[in-house]
């Protein structure tokens, strides 16, 4: 991650507009502070794309494309890297941040950044129409830059996910985690799916319910990885539920878009969160919702 980040200070210098890719389900936690403080210092504009926002709540989508909009020189947009009509659109609202280049004597030069596992590559080989990123349902699938000529106006230079080296808050991690922005090393699967499975209570109980077919009413968190154990007939060889695997069925089911389309977090929620009491104010970056 250090020689990825100095790397990327680098690259910046040449660089005219930053497209962050951003995970849709979880748009501000899945924002990298290092990147944003990296292009900030080069004064360089920043195209959000908002990837995944099939598996996403359409309505925290569009509460968080009104929030990254209303900040200066940003332009946000929730697409699907999978779809390539989302993906032609990406060239021109890079043009329209940089309006001054694009052209044979001054091409534009765009770099895309995020943090690991949100899709970045599949968007290189999109935009190309051709395979020239591995693509992985991982974190770290890219190890080094790549310098593209897009066409003869356009360059693109795809780079490594980047991760910070402290994340905090803490549920910022989880977050990352249910969304496999994280190698499974880091985590305990079982934590991260408890933590996931207390959101799905609060916000979507109905499609928690609808999906492993039992009522969620009077459970607790882990009382949904039991239910989820119990309903897949999960057990250990003494009879006790396999919450080890339990846990895994829930967030593969989360990630993959079985359980249906769900937002981690929202404006809103993200202003609750950094609002508790627990939470030191200096931990909050420039530019989180207040």
């Amino acid at each position: 991650m250090v020689s990825a980040r100095k790397k990327a200070a680098e690259t910046l210098e040449m660089v005219n507009v930053v497209i962050e890719v951003l995970d849709a389900r979880i748009p501000e936690a899945s924002c990298n502070p290092m990147i944003r403080e990296l292009r900030l210092h080069r004064q360089r504009p920043c195209l959000k794309i908002l990837n995944k926002a099939d598996l996403a709540d359409p309505a925290a989508t569009q509460a968080w494309l009104n929030f990254f909009n209303a900040q200066k020189d940003v332009k946000a947009v929730a697409l699907s890297s999978k779809k390539p009509g989302d993906v032609t659109r990406i060239p021109g609202l890079c043009q329209t941040l940089a309006p001054h280049r694009g052209t044979n004597l001054k091409p534009l030069h765009m770099m895309i950044m995020g943090v690991p596992n949100v899709g970045k590559s599949t968007l290189m080989n999109a935009l190309l129409k051709r395979r020239v990123a591995a693509v992985g349902d991982e974190p770290a699938v890219t190890k080094n830059q790549q310098r593209i000529e897009l066409n003869e106006r356009m360059t693109l230079i795809d780079t490594p996910g980047m991760l910070w080296p402290k994340i905090d808050p803490p549920s910022d991690g989880y977050m990352l985690a249910a969304c496999n922005a994280v190698g499974r090393n880091a985590m305990i699967d079982e934590e991260v799916a408890t933590f996931l499975a207390g959101i799905l209570l609060a916000r979507y109980s109905t499609l928690l319910a609808a999906r492993y077919g039992c009522a969620v009413d009077g459970l607790d968190a882990t009382g949904v990885i039991e239910a989820v154990a119990r309903r897949r007939a999960l057990r250990l060889k003494g009879g006790e539920p396999d919450l080890e695997r339990a846990a895994l069925v829930l967030l593969t089911d989360y990630r993959s878009g079985a359980l249906g389309r769900i937002s981690l977090e929202t404006p809103e929620s993200r202003r609750a969160m950094l609002a508790e009491p627990s939470l030191p104010a200096e931990t909050q970056e420039p530019g989180d919702p207040t």
